[in-house]
């Protein structure tokens, strides 16, 4: 058997290297390159490795190991999963940095190879600088943390340990059923310990991602379902944009007769000019889609993990006799709200379900239903992006409880843009080829009642983890899958706060992004969580404290300064008209640009027929609170019960 001497960590890179997918007949290159911080244990170990020989592999230089590993899921997921960019870190802190990161993948279902590194394997020189000691048990370091948050989690502890544990961390990475994170912890020790390995695992290997179609059983009982509902509604999930069957659903809704409303994840997975599509769903929806859910007989769920904010804490749909149907190919989702499900892939699933209701001459009972709720919607939409400041007496869309904010806000940065405003001005000056990305607080929300796009992946967002400070870095990640394209990332200035570190990796790779700032002082978001529910303004908006808690006046910050710094082309918009200059003269740009919008609180949308189950008191010294509580109580009275 002819074989190769490699260390561990030059092992990993050649083997990364001729990693290949193929779907449809299309193969791809699965691992685009590494991205690091070369830190303790890490540095001559991998780093050695992609020094000498990193073959087609690319070498990437983060600035924080949560924000390089947000870079990558954004990458992984603007390329439906088919390209990867995997990322290693220090042996402590480091390490700690990725888990959010790691949760974040897994939870969206978005492939990430992580590497973080580790103490060694041989414990001699223990306890290592960055070594987290448990006197329970020496076995334990800080990369055990990665194990709940992780599809697959190994530690190399020999050489020849790095071939299973490639192999079994491709198997999770190209299953489109349980992908998501994978953490393989390297020893420093290991990293730089050799081995004969056979030549033929360095072979070109293609993982082929297949599209099972659900067994015939399966496709039986819904078709049978779904052929005697008379107002049934279709709910476009994340696995819709994977299985690339946007195109697919919609002739299956046009055929049929049936609305579809979007999840965050599945949202410009079909176009948002179809006549059968209802904008988003649940929490964060539209008029339309809520007020059709609430009377559909049966859902079909594809491609959905049924979070929360779709079903709306499984409040949404109050038909009494409604049943569930679920196409997707996990079966742990497939069986969620209790459904009958179909457990295989969305396009040819939905292809194959089309066919037996076609046979059996099924069309929905709907007549004008749909119509008239998306014609609401559209006034709506009108009302929104037309809201404008008027002064002190201005009506603000969520209501404020504290009376000086809005006037505090205005005469501070002499800020006169309403949000919604401002995304209906962001979407009419755009490309429409353009991606816009956004992640948590207000934004997300606003986003996906309002935005709409007929480019397939056009619309990205992270709100399965609702992770703060994934935006900056994810722009990163989706320049890099769409080079060719504008890309625009929405964020609070909270959320810009948290994390923009790769603000610097941006201006190194030399790539154009646009990032847009809605500084509203705070966090908006939860600070009307807060206040909706009978709590005061607490630690929600940016205030000076007062010894006790932040009550004084608000912080004002120059974001532009910020971006300035960095190097980027930067712009301050206290107006719509200087909003919509700053984009026209953004497109001329070659660098990066960032814009400082001063936006003003309480301008978001406020919910549609939704409602969210939180965790409210249930006694209180605080008449708002009990008043709040009767709410939240009637809500989980009216919730399913699963």
């Amino acid at each position: 058997m002819e074989t190769i001497r490699l260390t561990t960590a030059q092992a990993i890179v050649k083997f990364l290297d001729n990693q290949y997918v193929s779907m449809d007949g299309v193969e791809t290159k699965f691992v685009e390159g590494f991205f690091t911080i070369f830190g303790h244990g890490i540095a001559v170990g991998l780093g050695e490795a992609l020094d000498t020989n990193p073959g087609g592999l690319k070498v990437m230089q983060g600035r924080n190991e949560q924000g390089m590993c947000h870079v990558a899921i954004a990458f992984a997921k603007q390329n439906c999963r088919k390209r990867i960019i995997a990322c290693a870190s220090s042996v402590g802190p480091g390490a700690a940095n990725m888990v959010t990161a790691c949760a974040t993948a897994t939870v969206n279902n978005i492939p990430l190879l992580v590497f973080p590194a580790d103490t060694f394997a041989s414990r001699q020189p223990d306890p290592v600088l960055q070594q987290l000691e448990q006197s329970s048990s020496l076995a334990v370091s800080t990369n055990d943390a990665f194990k709940p948050v992780c599809k697959y989690w190994d530690r190399i502890t020999r050489p020849e340990q790095v071939m299973t544990a490639l192999i079994s961390a491709m198997r999770v990475l190209t299953d489109p059923a349980e992908t998501g994170a994978c953490c393989i912890a390297l020893p420093q020790d290991v990293e730089g310990e050799s081995y004969d390995f056979p030549s033929y695992f360095f072979e070109k290997r293609v993982h082929r991602i297949t599209r099972p179609v659900a067994v015939e059983e399966e496709l039986e009982d819904i078709a049978e379902i779904i052929s005697k509902a008379k107002k049934p509604l279709v709910i476009v999930g994340g696995g819709v944009r994977y299985s690339d069957a946007g195109e697919a659903v919609e002739q299956f809704c046009e055929e049929f007769h049936i609305p579809f409303g979007e999840s965050q994840a599945g949202k410009s997975a079909c176009k948002s000019s179809h006549p059968c599509c209802l904008g988003g769903i649940g929490v964060t929806g539209t008029y339309a889609s809520n007020h059709i859910a609430k009377d559909a007989d049966v859902v079909i769920a594809i491609g959905s993990r049924l979070s929360d904010f779709t079903t709306s804490s499984k409040r949404l749909y109050q038909n009494p006799d409604v049943k569930f149907v679920t196409i997707n190919n996990c079966r742990f989702h497939a069986y969620k709200m209790d459904a009958v499900k179909a457990v295989g892939d969305a396009k040819v699933t939905v292809q194959a379900l089309a066919e037996k209701l076609r046979a059996r001459k099924y069309v929905s009972a709907y007549t004008d239903e749909i119509t008239k709720a998306k014609a609401v919607w559209d006034e709506e939409m009108k009302r929104l992006g037309a809201i404008e400041y008027t002064g002190d007496g201005f009506d603000p869309i969520i209501k404020a409880r504290d009376p000086r904010t809005i006037p505090e806000f205005v005469k501070l940065t002499d800020g006169k843009i309403t949000q919604t405003a401002a995304l209906a001005a962001i979407r009419r000056c755009i490309d429409a080829d353009a991606t816009i990305i956004t992640a948590g607080g207000s934004l997300p929300s606003c986003m996906q009642r309002m935005w709409t796009t007929d480019k397939r992946g056009g619309y990205h967002a992270e709100y399965g983890y609702s992770c703060m400070g994934y935006e900056v870095a994810a722009t990163l990640g989706v320049k890099f899958a769409e080079p060719n394209n504008e890309v625009y990332c929405v964020v609070g200035d909270s959320s810009f706060q948290m994390l923009h570190s790769e603000i610097m990796t941006i201006q190194q790779e030399k790539q154009k992004v646009n990032i847009l700032v809605f500084d509203n002082c705070g966090f908006g978001c939860i600070n009307n969580l807060e206040m909706n529910h009978g709590i005061g303004s607490l630690a929600t908006e940016f205030r000076y404290t007062d010894g006790k808690k932040p009550c004084g006046d608000l912080i004002p910050v120059d974001y532009a300064k910020i971006g300035e710094g960095y190097g980027l082309k930067t712009y301050t918009c206290k107006t719509i008209a200087e909003l919509e200059a700053a984009l026209a003269d953004a497109k001329k740009q070659t660098v990066a640009c960032l814009f400082d919008l001063k936006v003003i609180p309480k301008t978001m949308t406020d919910g549609y027929e939704s409602w969210w189950n939180v965790g409210l008191a249930d006694v209180s010294e605080k008449e708002s609170v009990r008043e709040a509580w009767k709410g939240v109580k009637e809500g989980r009275d009216e919730a399913r019960k699963y």
